[in-house]
């Protein structure tokens, strides 16, 4: 009773989030109502067991990217009352494209059949589940059968970290930048000037 609860109050907040999110005028706000359908989702993820998915859904999405759409959001000075003039413009073509997608999905839940060896997969002994954590049967399948994509994606986003840093710290005029070899070399007597100050006389 208590579970079943809980699923629907994470269930209507994650849904009432993600209306809000389309429809609050302010893109901040929007933001705001993301991170909190985050936070439900990742409740519904508990109480589905996978405990894993729901940690990786909060610091991931909520702890980086919310928190960066959130920054972006309010470091841009963006007219969003110019981009909404002409965006009915655009709905017909929405729809043509979301009844593609339904239709597409249609046709492959219609024509959906199982494979021949689903029958003896099914039929197949699985170890306990009591036995074995979702995170230790996580990190057994992707550090021992997908190792090297694993290292493959975190070079990727290496590559990508150290490029978005090159690009921000492109040499630009007029823009005052941080010398750390200067600051470590600065001596006491440069920095700090001692004067010596008569009672009742001030500087």
């Amino acid at each position: 009773m208590i579970s079943a609860i809980a699923f629907y109050l994470f269930a209507s907040i994650t849904l009432l989030s993600a209306i809000m999110v389309i429809t609050a005028r302010n893109p901040v706000h929007s933001v705001l109502f993301l991170i909190l359908a985050f936070f439900n989702a990742a409740g519904l993820f508990v109480l589905l067991g996978a405990e894993f998915i729901a940690m990786i859904l909060v610091i991931v999405y909520v702890g980086a990217v919310a928190v960066l759409f959130l920054f972006v959001v309010m470091m841009l000075d963006i007219s969003f009352t110019d981009l909404r003039k002409g965006a009915m413009q655009y709905v017909p073509v929405g729809l043509i494209a979301g009844g593609i997608l339904l239709f597409e999905l249609i046709s492959i839940f219609v024509a959906w059949g199982f494979a021949k060896a689903a029958d003896d997969n099914i039929a197949s002994p699985t170890p306990d589940a009591s036995e074995i954590t979702n995170t230790e049967a996580l990190g057994q399948i992707l550090y021992t059968d997908y190792v090297f994509p694993f290292q493959v994606a975190g070079l990727i986003l290496l590559v990508a970290m150290i490029g978005a840093i090159v690009l921000t710290h492109r040499h630009r005029p007029g823009v005052r930048k941080q010398k750390v070899a200067d600051q470590q070399s600065r001596k006491r007597s440069e920095a700090m000037e001692l004067k010596k100050v008569t009672p009742r006389t001030g500087i």
